[in-house]
């Protein structure tokens, strides 16, 4: 997956749009939350590829069974 990018177009008519890219899941919602509310009010939300996807949630785990008996 390649670099987290939000990247945000001003029209002529003062409109702006916002796009999120490479952020897997609901997380692009909580990275712009802020400036949306800065803007001021959403006319419309679409939603990419990457918000349908699940965020890789995969870590490396060791697990020791029984480490006390002899």
């Amino acid at each position: 997956m390649g670099q987290e990018t939000i990247k945000y177009s001003i029209r002529q008519d003062g409109k702006v749009t916002q796009e999120v890219f490479n952020v897997p899941g609901d997380a692009c919602l909580n990275l712009t939350e802020d400036i949306e509310l800065e803007l001021g009010d959403l006319e419309d939300r679409t939603y990419t590829v990457d918000y349908y996807q699940q965020p890789n949630l995969n870590t490396d785990v060791t697990l020791q069974y029984n480490q006390n008996e002899n």
